[in-house]
């Protein structure tokens, strides 16, 4: 009795790795496939590739328009993440401290757009940026960007908010702390981990947006995702799959620095 309940537990734990492996190769599938095709001497993706190849790599740093995007996004992420983050780590504070009124509308606004569909929304930042004169520069694309990552910034901190303990900011109050000197050393250290989460998630939808910055940018704006996305239209070669292996290297040099100073497991 004891042998076949024991064969049975080891068997669904097999069974149970099994699947897990499964849906681990499903979702590694994708990126091995492009991964591979990337460096396929062929003008075209295919895999497996027939050789091996860094032509699409070379190609794309000598295209002009490719690292023109490239220093694009690049100059949104560096700017648009820390702004994000300090707006939304300011909006969850008050949201989650201060009374006033409508403070459910207001929280509804800053997370509409989660539930506003992309389209709708770059039509109206278009419309908007257009009307103050700032459509198709970087600051529009700036703006649009940080409109777009605020709700995520916003929900991670508020958790954060939920769940410490607000008796540690009332004691540094009473003993003679300001509220700013209270938030600034009490509160910000005990959220450090919903603000850093935040940041990871206003600098992934920054940097992948593509529905908004197809409407905000202009020729000289155009940013990775959006030039994709009109590379894959006109052309079918693999030089979309080479700038998507560095953007899988960069993703995976993320996580590893993140583990080494905070960890994935607070960020969680």
């Amino acid at each position: 009795m004891v042998s076949d309940r024991s064969l049975t537990l080891r068997l669904s734990r097999l069974a149970v790795t099994a699947a897990g492996a499964l849906v681990y190769l499903f979702l590694a599938l994708p990126v091995l496939v492009i991964a591979l095709s990337a460096f396929s001497p062929d003008p075209y993706p295919q895999f497996p590739p027939h050789g091996f190849s860094l032509r699409w790599f070379e190609a794309l740093m000598q295209d002009e328009g490719w690292m023109t995007s490239l220093s694009v996004s690049a100059l949104l992420l560096i700017v648009a993440t820390p702004v994000t983050v300090a707006l939304g780590t300011f909006a969850a504070w008050a949201l989650a401290r201060l009374e006033f009124r409508y403070r459910g509308a207001l929280q509804a606004f800053i997370l509409s757009p989660l539930m506003i569909p992309q389209v709708v929304l770059g039509i109206a930042l278009l419309y908007v940026l257009t009307a103050a004169g700032i459509a198709g520069s970087l600051s529009g694309l700036v703006i649009g960007h940080v409109v777009v990552a605020l709700p995520y910034v916003v929900r991670t901190v508020s958790v954060s908010l939920a769940a410490m303990d607000r008796r540690l900011e009332a004691v540094s109050m009473s003993l003679g702390a300001g509220r700013w000197y209270s938030f600034r050393k009490v509160t910000l250290p005990l959220i450090k981990p919903g603000i850093m989460a935040g940041a990871v998630f206003a600098a992934v939808t920054s940097f992948g947006e593509v529905s908004v910055s197809l409407f905000l940018s202009a020729p000289d704006t155009i940013t990775v995702p959006v030039r994709v996305f009109n590379y894959v239209d006109q052309t079918f070669d693999p030089t979309v799959n080479a700038i998507s292996v560095i953007f899988i290297l960069l993703a995976v040099l993320i996580l590893v620095v993140i583990e080494k100073t905070l960890g994935l497991v607070k960020l969680m």
